[in-house]
């Protein structure tokens, strides 16, 4: 049975596919005060929070997430309270891939994370930025770097595409081709078992550069303000495996 939530009008509709064979359908109409609505984070509760809390806070959404429990949301409540200000509890980069949902993989709202997007999710300058930012400037407690399996880029790398400012893109990811000799079998795409070891370490290399590229990052990382994890996104299951 499959549940597709639809918001409309402040009513929340329930349409149900009983199965593939039939094709009838039903709404129940749900009354709007039995919806959870979650208020966006204050900054005295943005405050409140550890790197560890943040963390066990997006490993749960994930869970949520891979049982189809995720949390129903206002969303137009949520841009009204978050429009003047936000307070977000983490920073994720990840791939551009429109695979990765990110705020929803995490079972997250409007207001809850900052996303930082780039094919292949590695580290440059405009990145350390924005973590800069939403860390030292908007009070972030968390950092994760998400790779994914099956990514596009990581392919591309690994058979060394070339193709306009995609070539100069890639070379980002080369050094995770290089250090990933584990894998038994061909050198290519094809061997699934070397792209997943070049996504992990493509995300440890982005974790590295972090605290070597930015000052800033790395004092923070040692004084216990923030933490930096890595993590791979499995697109067979929707399991995000920390690492």
């Amino acid at each position: 049975m499959k549940k597709n939530i639809i918001a409309l009008a402040g009513i929340v509709l329930f349409s149900t596919a009983i199965n593939a064979q039939q094709s009838t359908e039903g709404t129940i109409e749900i009354d709007k005060s039995s919806i959870l609505v979650e208020s966006v984070l204050s900054a005295e509760e943005q405050a409140a929070l550890t790197p560890l809390d943040v963390y066990h806070s997006l490993a749960a959404g994930n869970e949520r997430f891979v049982m189809s429990d995720l949390t129903a949301r206002d969303h137009s409540n949520q841009i009204r309270e978050s429009a003047e200000s936000q307070y977000p509890k983490a920073i994720v980069l990840s791939c551009v891939d429109s695979r990765v949902p990110v705020e929803d993989v995490f079972d997250k709202g409007i207001g809850d994370i900052f996303v930082a997007r780039v094919a292949g999710n590695f580290i440059n300058t405009d990145i350390l930025g924005s973590m800069e930012f939403a860390t030292k400037v908007a009070g972030a407690k968390l950092i994760l770097v998400l790779g994914h399996e099956n990514c596009g880029a990581i392919h591309a790398a690994i058979d060394g595409a070339e193709l306009g400012n995609i070539t100069a893109m890639l070379k980002n990811i080369a050094p995770a081709v290089a250090m990933s000799t584990k894998s038994e079998g061909p050198r290519s795409s094809k061997n699934r078992l070397l792209v997943h070891e070049v996504s992990e370490n493509n995300v440890r290399i982005a974790m590295d550069r972090i605290v070597n590229e930015s000052a800033i990052l790395k004092t923070m990382k040692d004084n216990g303000e923030i933490d930096i994890k890595g993590a791979v996104y499995d697109m067979d299951t929707g399991v995000v495996n920390f690492l």
